[in-house]
């Protein structure tokens, strides 16, 4: 091949072998909305269906699926072809490219993300990961500092910082994924903490406490026999010399005195804002006055 054919086929425009629909679309424009316009609109699209998948193909190993692209697309393309206007005198690979091209970018905007990030974001992330890869070239792979970046995209170092911040959002990292610095399979989740229910323990003891003391005899002992030494009803009952019933409702009484009492500390202490929400406070704090309950009884003295 010369160098006279060379140069012509480099610049052969890359929709050169694109479907010549220009008196289809005339058509198009004078029909009136039917069945007929209709089929003459999806004839076109099915001529143009090989440009869009060759736009698609641009933006494979991406993290989406080629099928998936080819079907952005061709919606893409079938918005062109519903919205192009002959009249204008502009080709319709001029205006389908763009908005074929866009369709594509918004689903990679709108779909891809793992982690929600506004939009204004990610077009900082953007800016900032081509500065990114520009300056590494020119630094011989030297990590360009965010001043540097600032400078080469016109960005301020604040929106520099949040553009960086974004580079990690785009795709998750499971939580079962190993740490890169770690040798034995130590993941994400062997560093999250489970929830310690001593410490609910200890709030719920020293909630109680107080009220646990100012109980009579009687009734402290029959907390303590129930919840600190696990003695059945019927056990406390004979040791007492009443009946499993009694016993039963004096347990319940004192339990409901109890978790009134503590409620209305609870509420004194937090004030009128918490008057409001001391239903559901309460709730949680009636929750645990067993377990308060058999955590701060003590034995009767002797």
């Amino acid at each position: 091949m010369n160098a006279v054919g060379f140069r012509a086929k480099r610049a052969r425009h890359p929709h050169d072998d694109a479907p010549d629909t220009a008196a289809d679309f005339e058509r198009i424009a004078a029909l009136p909305d039917g069945p007929e316009r209709d089929e003459l609109r999806q004839r076109v699209v099915r001529l143009w269906v090989p440009m869009a998948h060759r736009l698609a193909g641009r933006y494979r190993n991406r993290g989406e699926s080629l099928e998936d692209l080819q079907q952005v697309a061709a919606l893409g393309l079938v918005k062109a072809v519903a919205r192009y206007d002959p009249s204008r005198g502009t080709a319709f690979e001029s205006y389908a490219v763009p908005t074929i091209v866009g369709e594509i970018k918004r689903h990679f905007r709108d779909h891809m993300w793992d982690v929600h990030v506004p939009r204004r974001v990610q077009h900082l992330r953007n800016h900032v990961r081509v500065s990114h890869r520009e300056l590494s070239l020119t630094l011989g792979g030297r990590s360009p500092s965010v001043a540097q970046i600032a400078e080469h995209s016109g960005l301020s170092q604040e929106d520099v910082l949040l553009g960086m911040e974004a580079l990690e959002s785009y795709s998750t990292l499971s939580l079962d994924a190993e740490l890169p610095s770690a040798d034995d399979g130590y993941s994400l989740q062997d560093t999250l903490a489970t929830p310690e229910p001593g410490f609910d323990l200890v709030v719920y003891r020293e909630a109680v406490k107080p009220q646990l003391s100012s109980l009579p005899e009687r009734e402290r002992r029959i907390l303590y026999l129930r919840f600190f030494c696990e003695m059945t009803q019927s056990r406390i009952a004979e040791q007492l010399g009443i009946s499993q019933m009694h016993v039963s409702r004096l347990i319940n009484q004192t339990c409901d005195r109890i978790h009134r009492r503590v409620e209305a500390e609870w509420c004194r202490e937090r004030g009128p804002v918490a008057v409001a929400s001391g239903a559901g406070a309460g709730a949680g704090a009636g929750a645990g006055t067993g377990a308060g309950v058999g955590a701060g009884a003590r034995g009767p003295a002797g």
